[in-house]
């Protein structure tokens, strides 16, 4: 018996290895066919999920643990983002956070609200259709605002806002379920003496975390790195990334909201880059993954017994969400060219809207069969919003762009000159016209469609491209070129061109344009020491006038102007080592300027006793 049971183990693999290899199977030949037909990678994943789900070859059928598993890829994608956002930055989105998006989920679900009870739903089950159609998708929107290079747009940081949003909203629509069910069902509201303690414990668990960002995850992430094991590191990042979720999802918090908030307080981390690096590679196969899942879960059975209302939920949300977030992005004053995307990618359901439905059909809000409908309808949405978006591109963009004007290409062939200028805006014109009055060649990149045209009337020859980019920053050159200026206007994209040439090119010397005193703390930080501010020789040549017009002689002027530069940029030595300590720069600052005012004091004073060198007086 022992022997048959031994043989049987060994003859049979086990289950999880077989699904795995079925999902793999399935996306290997998938989403190349899909992005082949120019369809994008997340039809593919979808396709794949349909193929193998129980409503296609019925290879999977554990369609729901699965996609509890794979939404670990939107808590690793919202990490990462995170990673991205600065806190000061996030602190800036604050308004079109909780303006934009508290409006996005009022018009949204107002409207849905009452499509539903206008259609016989009872007012309970209707305001959780609302709230939870008016959820949209954050894996979805925030994959194909990768994709798209959307993320700086305006309509870009607008979807972020309000995604982000949706994540805080979904906290309390999932408290008001119980509450819901009890009205439903006729029931009077319970009272919940353990509320105050729930609320006590998200609250420290967020400040657990603020505070453990700040004082412990540094110090433990260099105390790992120092072990010099890398294996170790990626194991420590997934680890911080799943307690973190795990404390979220223990006080019923949103997992990918606690990951977001970790991935912002190490944003400043000196571990930054290597955590992305390490997670990026799990966090692409696991969205694959739940974009499989999704596809498994949609329930062709009740589209089959109720093609027509599962026809008329799906048309009637997407409708009524198209038409309130087009309204919304006008008011927002987002470029009409990137309204219907915006619209769109907002318009379909959320991954979150299943765990919605679901509950709510647990809390005898409507019927199960209610529920599936409503899942189906957000699952299909999920499916058709990137077909439309294919169907978008090629049919209506078209219309909004001027069909005169040629389109744009990216540089394409290989460069070689000793000098590659990164931004051909005020600044890197000036250098790059002295460099060409020397007879010096420069390769000049720039990702303004307009002034590239602009400036190609005058014979410029500047190609179109994103600087930040490895490939074509090894086009322009950068290989085999021995200096990089780097004149962008974008303190984000200057500080992101720095550190990916830092890494693959190292022997480009850079010369760079600083915006301000913060990004000249931040260029000198990544090594960069020939920094030159914008705005700081221009102003000392307005001042030498200003003196020469007071009655100065040029020659007392021009010196008192190079004093103040040489007293200047010591002065910034002097407070770049105390650079996160306001305190001490200021005192600095003020030392050093009661410095100079003496100094400059006494050197009147010199002047004046000096004989005069008329020979008439």
């Amino acid at each position: 018996m022992r022997g048959d049971k031994r043989g049987a183990t060994m003859n049979h693999a086990p289950a999880w290895l077989i699904n795995s290899f079925i999902y793999l199977a399935a996306a290997v030949v998938a989403v190349p066919l899909a992005k082949k037909l120019g369809l994008g990678s997340i039809i593919g994943y979808l396709g794949a999920g349909i193929a193998i789900g129980p409503w296609g070859l019925g290879l999977v059928t554990n369609v729901q643990d699965i996609l509890h598993f794979a939404e670990f890829g939107v808590v690793l994608m919202l990490f990462l983002i995170g990673l991205e956002l600065q806190p000061t930055r996030l602190w800036n989105l604050r308004r079109p956070i909780f303006g934009w998006g508290s409006a996005q989920m009022l018009s949204c679900a107002t409207l849905i609200t009452g499509l539903a009870m206008a259609f016989g739903l009872p007012w309970p089950g209707a305001l959780v259709a609302g709230l939870g159609l008016g959820l949209s998708s954050t894996a979805i929107s925030l994959q194909v605002m990768a994709e798209r290079n959307l993320m700086h747009t305006s309509s870009g940081q607008a979807g972020f806002s309000i995604l982000l949003f949706q994540d805080v909203a979904a906290i309390p629509i999932l408290a008001l379920l119980p509450l819901l069910g009890a009205m439903g069902s006729g029931g009077e509201t319970m009272t919940h003496p353990n509320r105050a303690l729930e609320a006590l414990k998200i609250v420290a668990v967020i400040g657990g975390i603020i505070l453990g960002g700040r004082l412990l995850l540094r110090p433990v992430l260099r105390w790992i790195a120092n072990s010099r094991t890398p294996e170790i590191f990626t194991a420590a990042s997934l680890l911080l990334v799943v307690g973190i979720a795990a404390l979220m999802q223990l006080v019923g918090l949103s997992m990918a909201l606690g990951a977001f908030l970790a991935g912002v307080l190490l944003a400043e981390s000196e571990y930054r880059r290597e955590l992305e690096t390490d997670i990026e590679p799990f966090k692409a196969l696991l969205l694959g993954l739940f974009f499989i899942a999704v596809g498994m879960s949609i329930d062709f059975g009740v589209l089959w017994k109720f093609p027509g209302l599962m026809a008329a939920i799906l048309l009637g949300f997407l409708s009524l969400k198209l038409l309130a977030l087009y309204g919304l992005a006008r008011l927002m004053k987002i470029p009409y060219q990137e309204r219907p995307v915006f619209a769109l990618l907002l318009a379909q359901g959320g991954e979150f809207a299943f765990v919605v439905f679901q509950a709510a059909a647990g809390a005898d809000i409507f019927s199960a069969e209610t529920a599936s409908l409503l899942i189906g309808a957000v699952a299909l949405s999920m499916l058709i919003s990137p077909l439309l978006l294919v169907a978008i591109d090629k049919l209506l963009l078209p219309r909004y762009a001027d069909s005169k004007k040629p389109p744009m290409k990216e540089i394409s062939e290989q460069q070689q000159a000793p000098v590659v200028i990164a931004g051909f805006g005020r600044y890197g014109q000036i250098v790059g016209r002295m460099l060409l009055a020397q007879g010096i060649s420069a390769t000049v990149l720039d990702h303004d469609a307009e002034m590239i045209e602009t400036v190609r009337t005058f014979g410029y020859r500047v190609f179109y491209g994103d600087a930040a980019r490895l490939d074509l920053l090894r086009t322009a050159g950068a290989g085999s070129a021995k200096i990089l200026v780097l004149s962008v206007d974008d303190v984000e994209q200057s500080l992101k061109i720095v550190d990916v040439v830092r890494e693959n090119f190292p022997q480009l010397q850079i010369v760079a344009r600083a915006r301000d005193v913060t990004h000249w703390n931040a260029l000198r930080d990544r090594g960069v020491t020939r920094v030159e501010r914008e705005l700081f020789e221009s102003s000392l040549r307005s001042a030498r006038t200003v003196l020469e017009l007071l009655g100065q002689s040029p020659d007392s002027a021009q010196q008192a102007a190079e004093r103040f530069r040489e007293h200047n940029l010591d002065l910034f030595e002097r407070m770049y080592p105390h650079r996160n300590n306001r305190e001490k720069i200021i005192a600095v600052a003020k030392q050093g300027r009661r410095q100079l005012e003496a100094q400059m004091a006494q050197e009147r004073e010199q002047l004046a006793q000096q004989p005069s060198s008329d020979p008439l007086d």
